[in-house]
């Protein structure tokens, strides 16, 4: 019953009701608590006086009070979830809901046909978070939704984000789905209202939007509620240095790179990466041709990586000519999967959001393997003629919201640092390298807006190059890295100098020792018909990279860069 029923009903007894006997069976019913509607008596007007009071004891003193049906229908908590979705649940202090709203276009698809009045909280969220799977949000692995909970009863809101936030996670791993589970409990604030209802988002969405502002005050609110929870968590885990392009003019760039505007059926899908270096788009366009990968760089719009104009070539003969090599694939994806997972220790049941797809790196036809356990991201490269593993990263990347808006990753803060000899025992160690293997051998602390991250380890054993991040407490290995030096592949008349007088050749140039220089990478590639050397390293805060001829050994290019 709504409140404008409930005053129309006592309005009408009231019109009907003897004076006497209305003052004797208000006064036995005590007290009443909460709101006080005031009532006038009217004389004129005559009614059966037992009737009267008969109706109001029951609206008033009976099983059916004020009181009760108050508490049933007052809002104690309000619910958010986002993705890029926004739905927004009110819900009574029995976690009943008494409303489901969709504050966006998305939402109202995720919530089509769904009637959630009245049901248990958790089983409401439970149909979105399926219906959000079925809608392809929750599937890959940069995926993330945002659990939001405002309530005056701090006590209640953290027990309901706790609850809901197992909940949820609960669902995803029986759906193994690999998607990031955020939560936060929102305080009130007068001035998050109005701007998230401009914008057609939560309030819990608008609260992680103000904790960006907070880094970067020169980011629009409105540009940044257009950005999905996975995007916008990455800005604020990377200081918000300024507001990426979004998916939808992402794959718009991908698509114009690789001349497919004009092509009909063209589907694409979009994953952000803007906590790594540098910050992009990985962009995945599906043609009647193939399909074709890309990346994007998240600020500037630069296609980074991919073919380019690929109607041009074989591509628009056939689907099989857009995928050159695919034949000659020795090992088939489900082979692929098998070396990550075991690689990794982790067995297929227990692999979150798994995926494998074929792509091309350097010319040589891979397979990309991603999937998360334990809150933990595994990116493997495989080499699809016989399953080398050119790449294995471990990313424990998941940083929740915790109450008051402050970053938990877990750490102790009160334990000591176990030291840079100790982090390159450990990365070492789970390289299964001796320090007397390699051809160098660095470490230095990683910091963060001021703070110590992690520990950054790098070495060189044969021709393999190495790249750990190492807690700085427990010295667990947070990211790990391979790359395989392509030094002595291809021999002309002449021969190549080779990586080692490469590097030399950069380092004299720059006037370091190659004892000073860290991230040191050297790699043999081809540039209009030319084959160089492209070597990269660091001396404090300078950033140096080389362009070193592959006969000659001549600089052709030398530039420099302070990292701030």
């Amino acid at each position: 019953m709504r409140d404008q029923e409930l005053e129309q009903r006592l309005r009408t007894a009231m019109e009907h009701a003897a004076p006497d006997p209305l003052e004797r069976i208000l006064a036995s019913c005590g007290t009443q608590k909460g709101t006080v509607i005031p009532m006038t008596n009217n004389k004129k007007k005559r009614w059966p006086a037992l009737a009267a009071a008969a109706v109001l004891a029951v609206l008033l003193c009976g099983g059916f009070g004020l009181h009760g049906w108050q508490t049933a229908h007052a809002v104690a908590s309000v619910v958010s979830l986002d993705v890029n979705p926004s739905i927004q649940l009110q819900v009574n202090q029995k976690e009943r809901v008494l409303s489901a709203q969709a504050l966006n276009e998305d939402a109202q698809v995720i919530l089509e046909g769904m009637d959630l009045r009245d049901a248990q909280l958790n089983v409401a969220v439970n149909a979105i978070v399926g219906s959000l799977l079925q809608h392809g949000y929750l599937d890959r692995l940069s995926s993330a939704i945002l659990i939001s909970v405002e309530d005056s009863d701090t006590q209640r809101a953290a027990r309901l984000e706790t609850a809901l936030t197992a909940e949820v996670d609960a669902a995803l791993q029986n759906a193994s789905a690999g998607a990031a589970v955020l939560s936060q409990v929102v305080t009130y604030d007068a001035g998050l209202e109005p701007q998230a209802q401009a914008n057609s988002i939560s309030v819990g969405k608008a609260a992680l939007i103000r904790r960006v502002q907070e880094l970067n005050g020169q980011l629009p609110f409105a540009d940044l509620a257009a950005l999905s929870v996975e995007e916008l968590q990455q800005l604020w885990e990377t200081g918000a240095p300024a507001l990426p392009i979004g998916r939808d003019d992402a794959a718009y760039a991908a698509q114009e790179y690789a001349g497919l505007l004009a092509v009909d059926a063209v589907t694409w899908d979009v994953d952000p990466e803007l906590d790594e270096y540098p910050a992009h788009y990985e962009v995945e366009l599906k043609t009647v041709f193939g399909e074709f990968d890309y990346d994007v760089d998240a600020y500037s719009g630069k296609v980074l990586k991919g073919p380019a104009d690929v109607l041009a070539g074989p591509a628009a003969g056939s689907a099989a000519a857009a995928q050159p090599g695919a034949s000659a694939s020795a090992i088939t994806e489900a082979k692929a999967r098998s070396i990550a997972l075991a690689h990794a220790g982790i067995q297929e049941s227990d692999a979150l959001g798994l995926r494998v797809k074929q792509d091309r790196e350097d010319g040589r036809l891979v397979y990309d393997v991603e999937f998360r356990a334990d809150g933990i991201e595994y990116e493997y490269e495989l080499l699809a003629a016989d399953g080398t593993i050119l790449k294995a990263e471990r990313d424990r990347g998941d940083v929740w919201i915790a109450s008051g808006g402050s970053a938990n990753t877990g750490a102790a803060q009160t334990a000591s640092y176990i030291g840079e000899d100790a982090a390159k025992q450990a990365a070492l160690a789970h390289a299964g390298v001796k320090a007397g293997d390699t051809a160098y051998l660095h470490c230095w602390m990683e910091y963060d807006d001021g703070r110590p991250e992690y520990y950054e380890v790098e070495f060189q054993a044969g021709n393999t190059q190495y790249e750990y991040e190492i807690g700085l407490y427990d010295g667990s290995v947070l990211k790990s890295g391979t790359d395989v030096l392509n030094t002595g592949a291809v021999q002309t008349a002449g021969g190549y100098i080779g990586a080692e007088a490469a590097k030399s050749a950069a380092l004299r140039h720059a006037g370091v020792a190659a004892a000073d220089a860290v991230k040191l990478k050297c790699e043999l590639d081809e540039d209009d018909g030319v084959w160089l050397y492209e070597v990269e390293f660091k001396v404090g805060q300078t950033e140096y990279e080389y362009e070193i001829d592959a006969v000659t050994g001549a600089v052709l290019k030398a530039e420099q860069d302070i990292d701030d």
